[in-house]
């Protein structure tokens, strides 16, 4: 399950920047998932819970923000979100298939509350 090493290298990242603003605690995490980011929402939460037992996250709560996949049209323009479970992408508007993918493919930390 790489959703724990996903958690390991996201609490590190917490923990410089709780240092960096001298907090003593994180209260919440943000995070956004995109649906082809290739991680698993549940299992990530089950890894964070596990994880941040012995971290400065031992009271946070974190909140998942599942970001759908957004394409934007080269053809004529359109952006628009998919539906998840869409295998292959083209625009809904024209139908064409020369598109860029702008969203949906990452998981960002997106914020912090700390104390």
């Amino acid at each position: 399950m790489h959703e724990y090493s996903i958690v390991q290298s996201l609490l590190d990242i917490i923990e410089q920047n709780a240092k960096k603003h001298n907090a003593k605690k994180v209260t919440k995490v943000v995070v956004k998932i995109g649906v082809l980011s290739g991680v698993e929402p549940d299992l990530l939460a089950i890894a964070f819970d596990t994880f941040k037992e012995v971290s400065i996250c031992k009271d946070a709560k974190l909140d998942m923000r599942v970001q759908p996949i957004v394409l934007e049209c080269r053809a004529c323009g359109q952006r628009s979100e998919l539906e998840k479970g869409t295998i292959f992408f083209e625009c809904p508007k024209c139908e064409s298939a020369d598109v860029d993918v702008t969203d949906g493919e990452e998981m960002l930390l997106m914020s912090l509350e700390m104390e």
